[in-house]
């Protein structure tokens, strides 16, 4: 996790008006109990609305439709305990069957400008759940994510790639 978070405070702030858009996500491992998970769920990313309201986990319904999922939905600290499973055949084909039960009504964060570690830069506020992803820039097209849990010290970190949409 240091390495993770050595270069993620090393990054420049982002504005929250340049998240704006469809973004891939791929996780980085840092030894959080979710390296691996929320890809192996199918994870795809986020997408951010000009009204700064973000579709917060989108995952892959087949191969050409996305599903926004409602992370208020998912037990968080029992997905933390289980992490394990979150990473199996199983848990994929169980997820997959479930999916549209979790779908999101719409939009479930918002996308503001938060100070983290001392620097201010774009943030992402879950509404149903205590978790914020803070965000840094990478470069024009990519920005890595810092993911926290109040009451947990342990931070995932992710990746997002800006996706060019039709």
């Amino acid at each position: 996790m240091q390495k993770a978070l050595y270069e993620f405070q090393s990054l420049p702030p982002v504005e929250p008006r340049e998240m704006i858009g469809l973004w891939t996500g791929r996780g980085i491992p840092s030894g959080h109990p979710f390296d691996g998970v929320l890809e192996n769920l199918g994870w795809f990313g986020k997408r951010f609305t000009p009204n700064m309201r973000t579709d917060a986990l989108l995952f892959r319904l087949g191969e050409q439709r996305l599903i926004p999922i409602d992370p208020a939905r998912i037990p968080l600290r029992l997905a933390l305990r289980f992490h394990r499973l979150g990473r199996t055949g199983a848990a994929k084909c169980l997820f997959s069957y479930l999916q549209r039960g979790f779908r999101a009504k719409g939009p479930v964060a918002s996308l503001k400008t938060m100070s983290f570690q001392g620097v201010a830069s774009a943030a992402m506020v879950y509404d149903g759940q205590p978790i914020i992803d803070h965000f840094r820039r990478m470069d024009e097209r990519r920005v890595m994510g810092a993911m926290t849990i109040k009451g947990d010290d342990r931070i995932y970190f992710f990746e997002l790639e800006r996706v060019d949409e039709p």
